[in-house]
């Protein structure tokens, strides 16, 4: 398996797409913006068939330090996001088998 940077990608859609890469790099930097802007209000972003990006609350815990146990650190609550994978990328996933194979 390999890395896919975003410069991967806006190389990839510029040559699919026939725009600039400038014009691509931008269209990402404006989607980032507006998916990070969106979570950070508490929306969620769907995209139909492919995924919902989300935010959840983690609630306060007790963490140990693996090198002194002994000692309890509380981990407050924070809101992170999650990815809620949808029916079609799931499917895709599920059927490249492909790269179970390689073993």
């Amino acid at each position: 398996m390999s890395t896919i940077t975003k410069r991967d990608l806006v190389i990839k859609i510029s040559d699919k797409v026939g725009l600039t890469q400038r014009e691509v790099f931008e269209t990402i930097e404006h989607l980032i913006t507006e998916i990070t802007d969106s979570l950070s209000s508490g929306d969620e972003v769907v995209f139909r068939n492919f995924g919902t990006f989300q935010t959840t609350v983690n609630k306060p815990k007790i963490g140990r330090n693996p090198k002194r146990p002994e000692v309890a650190i509380r981990i407050p609550a924070r809101r992170v996001v999650k990815f809620k994978s949808g029916k079609n990328l799931k499917e895709m996933v599920e059927d490249s088998t492909d790269l179970l194979s390689k073993d």
